[in-house]
């Protein structure tokens, strides 16, 4: 393409970006219309906007998945979309405070508590929604799943105290984290893009080393991501090796350590 066009073309997409329009192929039209034939989209989308995406694609067709694709030994999906993932966002765009009735682990109830919601988090592991919030008598960082909370309703908060309240969640998310860096051995070099994607959800930088040839993952993870970071690791294999970080490389240690007993290559004594 002409270096002129390239400039024309770009000019274009930002026009459009700038007006709130982006542009999708005939494929994705096809594949948002299977998807809005999932039965949790009905929940996902109010009536409204369900009729006029639907009225948008209807000279679309769908996707034929049914011959390409098939899902064996898939875990249970408990929530692919939750009633109160609606609310929570607009009160987390509002910076709105919040009055929530929910259950805890031994199934007593908690009702009328007063907090500050901060985020929506999907857990890939539980395959469940959970709000990440501040409980204001407690002065705690909470984690609670969506299925656990019975009623939320809005309340209004200073925002000198949301300020506040979001610095306290900024440090003690910052005092959580840890790093590992991670050797992709280098006969597998030329699986870097799938090794990569392994790790897509973790926060990473990737360094390379020309003089040894080889590739450092440095990801950034929280402590109860941990061991969703080693469920990537042990898939991954003998294709790449922890280098830093104590605690995983303790965790594969033990993992390594009590297959071997398993299949009888070592002594459980030893």
């Amino acid at each position: 393409m002409h270096l002129f066009e390239k400039i024309f073309n770009y000019q274009i997409i930002s026009r459009l970006e700038d007006s709130g329009t982006f542009m999708i192929t005939s494929h994705e039209r096809s594949w948002l219309k299977t998807m809005l034939q999932h039965p949790a989209a009905a929940d996902a989308f109010t009536p409204v906007t369900m009729e006029k995406l639907l009225t948008l694609l209807e000279q679309d067709v769908c996707m034929d998945i049914s011959e390409h694709l098939t899902h064996k030994a898939r875990s249970l999906e408990k929530q692919v979309y939750h009633p109160l993932l609606r609310p929570f966002r607009q009160y987390i765009t509002q910076r709105s405070g919040i009055r929530i009735s929910y259950e805890l682990k031994n199934g007593r109830t908690r009702t009328e508590h007063y907090g500050f919601p901060y985020k929506l988090e999907y857990s890939m592991v539980k395959r469940e929604w959970y709000l990440l919030w501040y409980h204001q008598r407690q002065r705690a960082f909470m984690s609670t799943r969506l299925s656990k909370i019975m009623t939320a309703a809005p309340v209004p908060i200073e925002s000198a105290k949301a300020d506040s309240i979001l610095e306290y969640i900024r440090q003690t998310l910052e005092s959580r984290k840890s790093e590992a860096v991670i050797q992709i051995v280098r006969k597998y070099n030329s699986e870097l893009s799938r090794i990569l994607y392994a790790f897509s959800c973790f926060e990473k930088d990737v360094h390379y080393d020309a003089g040894t040839d080889t590739y450092h993952v440095r990801v950034c993870v929280l402590g109860d991501e941990a061991e969703y970071l080693l469920s990537k690791i042990r898939f991954l294999g003998k294709r790449v090796m922890v280098v830093e970080g104590d605690y995983l490389k303790k965790r594969m240690l033990e993992s390594s350590a009590k297959a071997l007993e398993r299949y009888g290559v070592v002594s459980e004594n030893k």
